[in-house]
């Protein structure tokens, strides 16, 4: 009798249940939410079994990682595509949820998430905590510039950038009020740690991304970095995951939803799905393509030709799909950017 599992993980216990092939209950239960319970679990008490399924969260990858070496056939569910069939129960429960995954499982509609490497997530890590401190660190600008214009000072734009601008006020226009002086410098530490803590991991990403093959390939492409190299080559992890390159663009949202329904049919705004990270950071290098002085590409001209009829925006989601298709594409190939066909 073939046998399929579900787990529904919460961070404290997790539900399980076994169902047959023709969905029947085998068991259900619950115990905590350790690889060694589970395992022992779903052996004593599932027997043998075909697949184990688990929808996509903070644990997944830890436990995915666990059980798979305890040698359960394990697979993680794309959480929306779960949610849509477990929203038709009226009552939501740990134990219901468990037994919707174990139908979803033994039935096969559902979407596989992959769970990617060690390293990939080593290095998204560091990126996150990278992208953390620098949002910080622009909170705390923006704060101080708020702070300024309540009191009639404008921070405005001056030639050696925000740290002598904000030393040129304290020492000068805020002079006569040394309540604001005291929170204004005090600002400005903390900005200034901030900024040796990204110091430290900018060295951290650079050495991560020369110590990676596929980043320091990407980093021949112009508009693309230590971060952006790095980022894009811990999303994709694997160039074998995406039968067409041109399946990378929709991976990252960047390619526009799709709605048809009897006599509509209509093209909406880019789908934001996937990794809103490297999403950013290729539009990023979009920008630094289709705005700055670097080597001339056909992948430029045709995002310019695109911005002369719809504009700079919708220019840069363009090229940034573009410039991730030509990433998986110089993957597949292990060859350097060419700047003279970039676009065919």
């Amino acid at each position: 009798m073939t046998k399929y599992a579900a787990l529904d993980v919460s961070m404290e216990q997790t539900a399980i249940c076994v169902v047959d092939e023709n969905g029947r209950k085998v068991a259900e239960g619950k115990v905590p939410t350790d690889p060694d319970a589970i395992s022992d679990w779903l052996t004593g008490k599932g027997g043998e079994i075909e697949r184990i399924g688990m929808e996509t969260g903070p644990l997944a990858v830890w436990l995915w990682n666990e059980l798979t070496k305890r040698g359960l056939s394990i697979v993680c569910l794309d959480a929306r595509h779960a949610n849509a069939a477990l929203s038709m129960m009226p009552n939501k429960t740990d134990r219901h949820d468990a037994a919707g995954l174990a139908q979803i499982v033994r039935t096969g509609w559902f979407k596989e998430v992959r769970i990617k490497s060690h390293g990939a997530y080593v290095a998204r890590a560091l990126l996150s905590a990278r992208d953390l401190l620098v949002g910080v660190r622009g909170k705390i600008e923006n704060e101080i510039r708020g702070l300024l214009k309540t009191f009639g000072v404008m921070f405005g734009k001056k030639v050696g950038g925000f740290a002598r601008r904000a030393e040129e006020i304290v020492s000068g226009e805020l002079v006569a009020a040394p309540e604001i002086k005291a929170i204004v410098e005090t600002m400005m530490e903390a900005r200034r740690s901030i900024i040796e803590r990204i110091k430290v991991l900018d060295a951290r990403v650079r050495a991560a991304a020369k110590q990676n093959a596929m980043a320091r390939l990407f980093m021949t492409a112009p508009g693309v970095g230590a971060v952006i190299a790095l980022s894009v080559a811990s999303t994709y992890d694997d160039a074998s995951r995406f039968r067409r390159s041109s399946s990378a663009g929709a991976y990252l949202g960047l390619t526009p939803r799709r709605y048809e329904s009897g006599e509509v049919s209509r093209n909406g705004r880019v789908s934001k799905r996937g990794d809103k990270l490297t999403r950013t950071h290729l539009y990023e290098a979009a920008n630094v393509i289709l705005t700055r002085q670097v080597g001339f590409s056909s992948l430029k001209a045709w995002g310019l030709r695109i911005a002369k009829g719809a504009g700079f925006k919708k220019a840069k989601v363009a090229v940034a799909r573009k410039l991730a298709v030509i990433l998986h594409a110089m993957w597949k190939t292990k060859e350097p950017f060419r700047y003279a066909a970039a676009a065919a």
